[in-house]
């Protein structure tokens, strides 16, 4: 232990410049990493959230269990989906998955 204070008290004082330059390499990685997954990350889940948003009825949708119906109204916190004749259920809006497009959805037993 008394060691390890003679060195560091042998050892010549830095440079500010010196300190500055062994944190570049960590600054670099966190560049990185937020141009290649946050960032993306984020305008994803923007743009999903817009297209949640903009949910009305008519529109046919996925909800987080994989379930696919037909939006038949819209609340502020809530969705009403169709998912059969006569079958209708309340779901919380944010738990959308997706919005389909009927015209380019295709049937689940082609």
């Amino acid at each position: 232990m008394f060691t390890t204070f003679a060195l560091a008290a042998a050892a010549p004082g830095s440079s500010g410049m010196a300190s500055f330059m062994s944190f570049i390499p960590l600054i670099l990685i966190f560049a990185v990493f937020y141009f290649l997954l946050i960032r993306p990350q984020q305008q994803q889940m923007k743009k999903h959230r817009t297209k949640i948003g903009a949910v009305k009825k008519g529109d046919q949708v996925v909800t987080g269990g994989g379930l696919v119906g037909k939006v038949t109204r819209v609340d502020d916190t809530y969705v009403d989906v169709e998912l059969g004749q006569g079958i209708k259920v309340k779901a919380v809006k944010a738990t959308l998955s997706d919005v389909v497009d009927p015209m380019t959805a295709k049937p689940a037993n082609d």
